[in-house]
């Protein structure tokens, strides 16, 4: 397998941001990491050996990256308001520097895929449904969809900006529907311990995209299955390979 170490200084975000890449060929998919969590995470906890065969095979190149969420909505000692308005700088990081990158490296101008586990699911479908021009596909396993969680319930225009239960239900702007039609989304959540909070949500968002006639696979694990890497590791090949049967990848 093909691995790479890069990183470039962000001009948005005034430091460097590394991220590695896995693979040489097919539909890039960008990674978030789970809470607090780095580019080499999904590498550290053994999701990359749980997926070698597509990226052996040249159906994914896989790109992880880090986030600033300890800045951001990890962050304390910060004012809600401005957790929203430091992502936001992480959003633009993102579509305007990050994004163009991968598509030069990968030869890529199509939709690219985001994926993520626990606060990375948070990620990958906040970015899905804002850019779903950029990204038209999702995986996330066991993610939080509701900005409140992240601060103490506080709301404002900011964060409603980045609460998918919230912006999609009052949602009407056709343009953003109709990519959503076209799109392909997956949300998965276990039904064990730790994913009280993830199965509250999920069951929320599957209840507002129906109501909207917007399709998306929400499959919902057993009762033995927690909120932690092992069942990750079994549930992410199992979603690429039905993307690989319908020929997304």
């Amino acid at each position: 397998m093909k691995i790479e170490y890069r990183s470039f200084y962000s001009s948005i975000l005034n430091r460097e941001m590394p991220f590695k890449i896995y693979g040489h060929a097919g539909k890039p998919m960008l990674v978030f990491p789970s809470s607090g969590g780095s580019f080499h995470e999904y590498e550290d906890f053994g999701m990359i050996d749980s997926i070698w065969p597509y990226i052996e095979n040249g159906q994914i190149t896989v790109y992880t990256v880090s986030s600033v969420d300890n800045e951001s909505w990890l962050n304390h000692e910060m004012h809600p308001h401005d957790k929203a308005v430091v992502h936001n700088n992480y959003d633009k990081y993102i579509i305007d520097e990050l994004l163009p990158l991968i598509k030069y490296h990968s030869n890529w101008q199509g939709g690219i895929i985001s994926s993520g586990c626990s606060m990375g699911a948070y990620h990958a479908v906040n970015f899905y449904f804002r850019h779903p021009d950029a990204i038209d596909t999702a995986i996330a396993l066991s993610g939080i969809y509701d900005g409140r969680f992240f601060t103490g319930g506080y709301m404002d225009q900011e964060i409603y900006l980045n609460s998918p239960v919230d912006y999609l239900k009052e949602l009407e702007d056709e343009w953003y529907i109709n990519h959503y039609r076209s799109n392909d989304l997956i949300i998965c959540a276990g039904q064990g311990r730790w994913e009280e909070d993830t199965l509250r949500d999920t069951r929320l968002l599957d209840t507002i995209l129906a109501e909207k006639n917007i399709p998306a696979w929400f499959d919902y694990w057993g009762y033995n299955v927690d909120h932690d890497w092992p069942w990750w590791r079994e549930q992410m090949p199992y979603f690429l390979e039905l993307l690989k049967e319908r020929n997304i990848i």
